[in-house]
């Protein structure tokens, strides 16, 4: 069986893709608004790791959409989870997709899905929805990530990614400056696959 796993080139996404391996079929899958290449920065992660990878293109409207619940919120979580929702069910839509999995964590706040959320998507797209990180916290992983990825880590705007928060950021930017995006993203440190152990 084929697992289908939401890929933005980070050590969570990557992370997740190996755990799978061993019983899936894994194929990395990038989204992409169109704003900024991060399929092609998200290829170079997936070659990396030795996984087959694809972008799904995705509606800027969608991206849009989010940008007008940021700046209602003031704060990206609603937004992100808007956006992973929507991926979700978009991936889920295709003829050839039973299983979707993801890099979230036991202590991630966004993007998540509620049980709710997880629910109703598995039942109308006869989908498994699975989470292979959702038992580890920050911790956990970062043991496994140091044992088998070689990844690049930096604040969130001066590392080269393809997670929905990058062409976010980048929308925010263009029709507000950068003033306004400073204001909305909390200062955090991201990550990039740039090798496997």
């Amino acid at each position: 069986m084929k697992a289908q796993v939401l890929f933005s080139g980070g050590k969570d996404s990557s992370l997740s893709a190996i755990l799978l391996d061993p019983f899936f079929d894994v194929e990395l899958v990038t989204c992409s608004f169109s704003v900024l290449p991060v399929g092609e920065i998200a290829k170079v992660a997936a070659d990396e790791l030795g996984y087959s990878h694809r972008v799904l293109e995705l509606d800027k409207g969608i991206l849009e959409s989010a940008l007008a619940i940021i700046i209602e919120d003031g704060y990206p979580r609603n937004a992100i989870n808007y956006i992973h929702r929507i991926v979700i069910e978009t991936l889920a839509r295709e003829e050839d997709v039973s299983l979707i999995a993801d890099g979230v964590r036991r202590d991630d706040r966004v993007p998540k899905l509620t049980d709710a959320e997880v629910r109703s998507i598995e039942d109308r797209f006869g989908v498994d929805y699975v989470c292979p990180l959702q038992g580890y916290g920050r911790s956990a992983v970062n043991k496994l990530v140091s044992r088998y990825l070689v990844i690049e880590e930096g604040q969130s705007d001066s590392i080269a990614k393809a997670d929905y928060e990058t062409e976010l950021r980048e929308l925010i930017r263009q029709q507000y400056g950068d003033d306004k995006v400073l204001e909305i993203f909390p200062e955090h440190v991201q990550s990039r696959v740039i090798g496997r152990v």
